[in-house]
């Protein structure tokens, strides 16, 4: 039988401890909510990791057993040690996937892997957001209906400086009128990326279902592939013919 997949939410938990609107939508963290939907779809092997915990919570010996890495951030990207960002850049190039919830678009790790400045437009008015399944046949939209809906959701909109997606799963419509590739998948080395839209810290989009469940399929399919999680050694070789 396969390995079960193992999976590490890994969130600022700055807001919840200082603006009670956030706590009282997730009074033990987003990352515990987050975790809780993962394991009600199924992934039983979830564990949580912080900002304030020793090397952010992303140890080696933590990533040596994470196939699939959450990541919520917002106030404190700057606050991220770079060198726990090369780490995760690292392994992700190695193979573990990574899943970019909402303001982690502009988080140090998923800027570096875009390379582009992931910036967008925004507006905090808690709007209605209703998430067109654009590719039905993908397995993160596995279970998803034509379309599902957020009552109160916080609008961001084209123009989004990421690059081309490999695909777009999910496309966005607010009820402001603005549009926007809500989720995108990528690739990086033998890494998969998926970013996923919906998630402002005042709302409780991650007790929405359908969000847990495109969440938990995004989880699935960033899933390591390959038996080996190294990267290829840089190494000069004979040929294989002779050339002269």
């Amino acid at each position: 039988m396969p390995s079960p997949l193992r999976v590490t939410v890994w969130n600022e938990y700055h807001h919840e401890k200082h603006n009670p609107e956030v706590a009282k939508h997730y009074p033990q963290g987003i990352h515990q909510v987050i975790r809780d939907g993962l394991l009600a779809n199924d992934l039983p092997h979830v564990r949580t990791a912080t900002l304030g915990e020793p090397e952010h919570g992303l140890s080696e010996a933590v990533l040596d057993e994470t196939d699939v890495l959450l990541w919520w951030g917002h106030r404190r990207h700057d606050d991220v040690d770079d060198a726990i960002v090369s780490r995760v850049q690292a392994r992700v190039l190695a193979g573990m996937g990574l899943v970019v919830l909402h303001s982690g678009h502009y988080s140090k790790i998923f800027k570096r892997l875009m390379g582009t400045a992931c910036t967008l437009n925004w507006r905090h008015d808690g709007e209605k957001e209703r998430l067109w399944v654009v590719a039905p046949q993908h397995p993160i939209a596995e279970g998803i209906d034509r379309y599902f809906e957020i009552e109160r959701e916080e609008m961001y909109g084209e123009p989004f400086d990421i690059p081309t997606p490999d695909e777009l799963i999910f496309l966005a419509w607010f009820k402001g009128g603005e549009v926007f590739r809500a989720g995108c998948t990528f690739s990086r080395g033998r890494g998969r990326i998926f970013y996923f839209q919906p998630g402002h810290e005042t709302f409780p989009t991650y007790h929405h279902p359908m969000v847990r469940k495109v969440i938990a399929n995004g989880v699935r399919w960033a899933a390591p592939t390959l038996t080996t999680r190294e990267v290829p050694a840089n190494v000069q070789r004979k040929a294989l013919e002779p050339i002269g």
